[in-house]
């Protein structure tokens, strides 16, 4: 691996990125661990909003499919009557979901996400995950392998 790559020290900084920085206090840990959860949670629910963006553009390309074989069967008015009802039909008052994911991500998760990355600048010198690291080195066997701390250098 060329020099900075994953395999040297400066490529690896990533393994302590999650250690404690000197002087904050278990209070501060708890707090973070909880902000960082709350945003995973928005995370899944993010994962959500795009399922459902995803599933309803797809029943609309569906039942744009049904309504031309309807029609296409001589069912023409009733063909029409959904063509104009249904068919690529706002889901919300003026949105497609595009537009909601959009919208959301603008006012809600954009948000959340710069405010954790604040938080965990302000006091923890930007580092993820330091709530959890603890828990790993307070329920691991230490000694015992698949327990390890970190991965080997190189890993």
């Amino acid at each position: 691996m060329t020099e900075g790559g994953s395999d040297s020290p400066e490529g690896q900084l990533w393994l302590l990125a999650d250690r404690r920085p000197q002087g904050v206090d278990d209070d501060t840990v708890s707090a973070l661990g909880k902000l960082g959860e709350a945003l995973e949670w928005v995370e899944r629910a993010r994962g959500r909003l795009y399922d459902f963006h995803q599933m309803s553009g797809r029943a609309d390309l569906l039942l744009g499919e049904a309504v031309d074989e309807l029609a296409e069967a001589g069912h023409r008015e009733l063909a029409q009557q959904l063509q104009a009802e249904l068919v690529g039909r706002n889901v919300l008052e003026g949105r497609w979901t595009f537009q909601i994911v959009e919208e959301y991500d603008a006012t809600y998760w954009t948000v959340l996400r710069d405010s954790h990355q604040r938080a965990l600048d302000l006091l923890v010198e930007g580092r993820h995950h330091v709530y959890e690291s603890e828990m790993k080195e307070h329920r691991r066997t230490h000694g015992r392998r698949h327990h390890e701390q970190r991965p080997e250098p190189g890993r």
